[in-house]
């Protein structure tokens, strides 16, 4: 062959060589553009493409055009772009839950996020874009920075924008897919209501080993939030729409527009995406952490690569006969979150393994540590109920009410250091109902110690007396008339505490919020108490029987300074019979004093 012939085919040779290799690079890396496109240039009619992942690691790119734009959408100047989506994939699948944050490009220049959906079975994917300023912050003063710093919180609208119009054809926020790894469709659906009111749509997936490559982001990719991590994990999963040094913009819209947060950030890869005419959501895995989620505003969720925040851990122990499991999790510490992760947490690990079984009574202790003070002592007993319900959701509830309690106190937020949570199951149902109760006799003298029977009904067992004693008080006037409460450990709680917890009559302080959890009485005792007829101040924590007429009289009728109540019956003793049971039914004797 000639050499020129030989020269020219090297040079075919290296020319298809080169766009073999350009061929193989990722799709992002030869498209992607750092050049913004500002809102006042988009014009309907433009032609333009966005980044997201239907399946494995590959960001791909799919076709767009705008329609319009819908100036103040979001609120008083806060646009939205709206377009329509093209392609096969996104016209077989519409617009898909974990696709918000895709990041849309226009003239090949980065415009907005995608944000929004229009409508349900709708036949054309259209769908709202976040403007990108809106996004990532005002336009940069200087061309030598990328993207510009975030926006400030203080001038985000702190309301998500939701819609309830019956007509189909409304926008509203794309879903943010909540994974559940390690939990059964059975436990979700107990807490669906609750789920569903946050807004979430409930994914169940998987986790994937850390990669090193996990904090490596570009446009397109996805990642998250995590909520709860270890033995079973709970993740939001959506888009990366840019990504500035170590601050990463994503979503388009809130998770929960929770503001200014501090929550863990991890990775997502998809596995697949599901195209439903429903609702078309991505199946995805969740990766290893990567920093922390910083915001949680109206137009995107903000986050920083890096070492996340602390957690909470969470150990709970589920002890049965034929053997005993430990259980670990880390739950984000979080007033509004924390309450309902911990008890889905709880659920799902009591019920979801192999040496739990129904039917049986289950008795729970615990202990909340607090940063600074006294830990919380949880003990209560749950048995089967005569509802459809799982045994253990009664503790989950429980346990949920204790952390609301902690969390919407008004005095301090609480730094959970750490929750330990034992279950012991014991077969059968082991449960009581209070039928009646009596005196040895019907009077009494100061100072006296009065036995007090009590006839209780067990669960499909044969009727039991119970027998504990009362003391009648040394200063109590002759001729008075005592009454006497048989009863279960709530009602007495509420009898010698009024009803007004939590209010003006409540505790003043964290520490007196603790005092008072602990000093509840537990629900698997019979509980009987004495009261006398002069009246009970209770001030803050603190309760203060057979109090003087003369504070009565300043209280009494009186706007209570701090948390005062007064009651018209003090405790003066009480005696408990524990029973291994949950006991119910109240029964009230009145005591004559000779």
């Amino acid at each position: 062959m000639p050499p020129a012939a030989l020269h020219l085919s090297a040079r075919i040779l290296r020319a298809l060589g080169l766009a073999l290799t350009i061929a193989a690079l990722p799709v992002v890396a030869v498209a992607q553009s750092n050049e913004i496109l500002p809102l006042d240039q988009v014009r309907a009619g433009m032609q333009g493409y966005a980044y997201t992942i239907f399946a494995g690691d590959q960001v791909e790119k799919f076709d767009l055009e705008v329609i319009g734009v819908m100036p103040n959408f979001l609120g008083p100047r806060q646009s939205i772009i709206l377009v329509q989506l093209k392609g096969p994939k996104v016209e077989r699948t519409g617009v898909v839950a974990g696709m918000s944050g895709s990041p849309v490009y226009l003239d090949g220049k980065l415009a907005g996020a995608l944000s929004l959906k229009l409508g349900i079975f709708t036949k054309d994917p259209i769908a709202g874009v976040t403007p990108i300023k809106d996004v990532v912050g005002p336009p940069a003063q200087s061309g030598a920075q990328q993207f510009p710093l975030p926006l400030d919180a203080s001038a985000v609208q702190k309301s998500t924008t939701t819609f309830s119009l019956p007509t189909g054809s409304t926008l509203s926020p794309i879903e943010t897919p909540l994974v559940f790894s390690g939990f059964q469709s059975a436990t979700l659906q107990q807490f669906a209501p609750q789920i569903q009111s946050f807004g979430f749509v409930a994914a169940q997936g998987g986790t994937s080993a850390p990669r090193p490559d996990d904090a490596h982001l570009v446009p397109g990719d996805m990642a998250g939030m995590v909520l709860v991590q270890g033995d079973a994990s709970i993740n939001s999963a959506c888009t990366v729409t840019a990504v500035q040094a170590d601050r990463v913009f994503l979503c388009g819209h809130p998770f929960l527009n929770l503001g200014d947060v501090q929550l863990p950030m991890a990775r997502s890869r998809v596995l697949t995406t599901l195209s439903s005419d429903l609702a078309s959501t991505k199946i995805v895995n969740v990766g290893g952490s990567i920093g922390t989620i910083t915001g949680d505003h109206l137009t995107a969720v903000t986050g920083k690569l890096g070492a996340p925040p602390p957690m909470i851990p969470l150990d709970l122990t589920v002890a049965t006969p034929i053997g005993e499991k430990k259980l670990h999790f880390d739950v984000v510490n979080h007033p509004k979150l924390t309450p309902l992760l911990v008890a889905i947490t709880a659920f799902n690990g009591l019920t979801q393994n192999a040496i739990y079984g129904e039917g049986t009574t289950l008795h729970l202790t615990g202990e909340i540590r607090l940063h600074g003070h006294t830990p919380v002592q949880i003990e209560n007993t749950y048995a089967p109920g005569d509802v459809l319900i799982p045994d253990g959701l009664p503790i989950a509830i429980s346990v949920q009410n204790i952390f609301a309690r902690l969390f919407v106190n008004t005095f301090e937020v609480p730094e959970v250091e750490r929750i330990a949570l034992r279950v012991e199951s014991v077969p059968g149902r082991q449960s009581f109902t209070i039928d009646s109760a009596w005196l040895e006799k019907g009077e009494a003298a100061p100072g006296e110690t009065l036995r007090v029977r009590v006839l209780l009904h067990p669960y499909r067992g044969a009727a039991r007396v119970e027998e504990t004693t009362v003391r009648v008080p040394d200063q109590i006037a002759r001729g008075a008339t005592l009454r006497i409460l048989v009863t279960d450990g709530d009602t007495l709680n509420r009898a010698s505490r009024g009803f007004a917890f939590g209010g003006s009559s409540g505790p003043s302080g964290l520490d007196q919020l603790i005092a008072v959890l602990n000093r509840e009485r537990r629900n698997d005792r019979l509980y009987v108490g004495l009261f006398m007829p002069s009246p009970t101040i209770l001030w803050e924590d603190k309760e203060l029987p057979n109090a003087p007429l003369s504070q009565i009289n300043v209280i009494d009728g009186r706007p209570a300074p701090g948390s005062v109540q007064v009651l018209r019956e003090s405790l003066a003793s009480e005696s408990s019979v524990p029973l291994g049971g949950p006991v119910s039914g109240v029964i009230s004797l009145n005591l004559q004093i000779r």
